[in-house]
């Protein structure tokens, strides 16, 4: 016999409420600290940012999300657009002037340190913007749906608009290197 909608209701939200416990267990900032740190990682994480227009962010959040075995539904998707407005008003311009200071740096100690500020600064405006991506999967007004029959590469490239085959190899890379998903608990 079918399920009315209150049971399905109901299991989604059970479901929703055990994937928020998850993920309340396993802090964005420690997860992405851990996988940056992985063999290729890094590389692979910057290729994307500098070649496919990624948001690093953005990308190690869905790798959080997806690590358990969760995604974001439609509310989560609408607030995604708020971090991204931080990441190009803010963070953005700050990679930028560090990036373009980095050849008179190695000649000038003044800009050396001026450039580790910004570079420190960034890292806070990178920080800040995991935060709120975390808040948004952690928060009631959120919804999480679950990952399930929906590969790894399908949702990132799809969330991420990734089309281009050496695109595609470089997010395969990334992949590889995420822990299989924590079973039921």
């Amino acid at each position: 016999m079918p399920a009315t909608t209150r049971e399905m209701n109901d299991d989604s939200t059970e479901m929703t409420a055990i994937m928020r416990a998850r993920l309340s267990r396993a802090p964005l900032w420690e997860f992405a600290l851990a996988l940056y740190g992985r063999p290729g990682v890094e590389a692979a994480c910057l290729a994307l940012q500098d070649k496919g227009g990624v948001d690093v962010c953005e990308l190690l959040w869905r790798c959080w999300l997806l690590q358990h075995d969760a995604r974001p539904g439609p509310r989560a998707e609408a607030g995604v657009a708020e971090v991204r407005r931080w990441q190009q008003e803010i963070t953005l311009p700050l990679r930028q002037l560090r990036r373009r200071l980095k050849p008179e740096a190695m000649t000038r100690s003044g800009v050396a340190e001026l450039r580790e500020t910004l570079k420190r600064a960034e890292l806070e405006a990178e920080r800040e913007a995991l935060g709120r991506l975390e808040r948004l999967a952690l928060e009631d007004t959120g919804d999480l749906q679950p990952a399930v029959g929906i590969s790894a590469e399908k949702a990132l490239a799809g969330a991420l608009q990734l089309q281009k085959k050496t695109h595609l190899s470089t997010l395969h890379t990334l992949i590889a290197s995420l822990d299989p998903p924590p079973g039921p608990r």
